[in-house]
């Protein structure tokens, strides 16, 4: 029986060897991490099994993602892109969970004349949508920054609909568990969850902000970089097991943290620091993802998973191109727009991973 030392190297190996494979090919490197998952997980090599230990290790990945994301967050390019915001942004991703729950409605009209079932509930039809409603802002803003396109039109347009997502991020939180628990109190326990949050929110953003400027000043002064990371880690951290037990998700501290610091001279330093941290645990986090996929359904049913496949994201990117063309974009724009935010992103899978238990 391996221990767990032997898993995290297995692990750490694994990783390394998908990063490296993905590099040359130019590839993203969260692709290598799901395809080693795969490989070394238990419907290929079985090489690892999904502990319960690797798992909650995994958990940092989405930690310190919420906080990556949090610590992007900007409220005065908000204010300034506010009509492209709560316009477009706002549209995609409502209009791509609605298109969900409307999809999964006419795919069970379509199973049950075939005489099949479709065993997918409406809870977990939203809980798709909106993993889907999401794009990889890290791998988009990445493209563009590369190709100097960040100022253009298309650019702008990108930029006001990653910046709805990334403020989608809080309710979808709220949300997506609560839909797992369900029953016949769904909506006593999204009212809960909700007042929980925003009270929370409340009093963390309330003044926090000051306090958290106030405290790393302290920290700075005492001129040590091993305290100054530690101090990150110990509010990142601890926001995270503060929502935790307030019942909500570990994520929503974290992109609290990360919203705070954003806000403070501290900002540029502290995205230097963590991203190591940040980097490995994500990946982690992914090779646990690619663990869970079964190949064999995919190889019976390629069609059907093709199709579930690329009709979503087909269908996604023409949505943002329409929507685009009806905010005034021209159509080279509009269909830039729309391809560039076609794909569904990173934190697409920590719904996903939210919404395992949604029936």
């Amino acid at each position: 029986m391996a221990s767990n030392l032997d898993l995290a190297l297995l692990y750490l190996l694994a990783a390394v060897i998908g990063v490296v494979g993905c590099r040359l090919l130019k590839l993203p490197a969260m692709l290598g991490y799901l395809i080693v998952g795969v490989v070394i997980g238990p419907n290929a090599l079985a090489l690892a099994r999904d502990s319960a230990g690797i798992r909650y290790l995994a958990e940092f990945g989405v930690v310190f993602l919420m906080f990556v994301i949090g610590l992007e967050f900007n409220l005065p390019k908000l204010r300034s892109m506010q009509r492209l915001v709560f316009g477009l942004g706002a549209g995609q991703v409502v209009l791509t969970v609605v298109g969900a729950a409307l999809g999964n409605a006419l795919l069970a009209l379509v199973f049950a004349l075939l005489g099949h079932h479709w065993d997918l509930s409406w809870q977990a039809a939203v809980a798709l949508g909106a993993a889907l409603a999401m794009s990889s802002t890290a791998i988009v803003v990445k493209m563009m920054a590369e190709r100097l396109e960040l100022e253009s039109e298309h650019g702008r347009n990108v930029m006001g609909v990653l910046l709805f997502q990334d403020l989608a991020v809080v309710p979808l939180l709220v949300l997506i568990p609560a839909l797992a628990e369900g029953g016949d109190d769904l909506w006593r326990t999204l009212g809960d969850a909700l007042t929980k949050a925003a009270a929370l929110l409340v009093l963390l953003l309330w003044g926090g902000q000051r306090v958290m400027r106030w405290w790393l000043t302290l920290v700075v002064r005492r001129k040590s970089e091993d305290l100054f990371i530690l101090n990150i880690l110990l509010i990142t951290l601890g926001l995270a097991w503060l929502t935790e037990h307030a019942g909500l998700s570990l994520a929503l501290g974290a992109f609290v943290a990360g919203m705070l610091i954003a806000e403070t001279e501290f900002k540029h330093q502290v995205e230097t620091d963590i991203r190591p941290f940040h980097d490995v645990l994500l990946g982690l986090f992914f090779i646990t993802i690619g663990m869970k996929l079964d190949w064999h359904p995919v190889l019976d049913q390629w069609g059907l998973v093709l199709a579930m496949s690329t009709v979503p994201v087909l269908a996604k990117a023409g949505l943002v191109a329409v929507l685009a063309r009806l905010f005034g974009s021209a159509p080279g724009v509009a269909i830039r727009t729309g391809l560039y935010l076609a794909q569904a992103g990173e934190f697409g899978f920590v719904l996903l991973t939210l919404g395992a238990e949604v029936k």
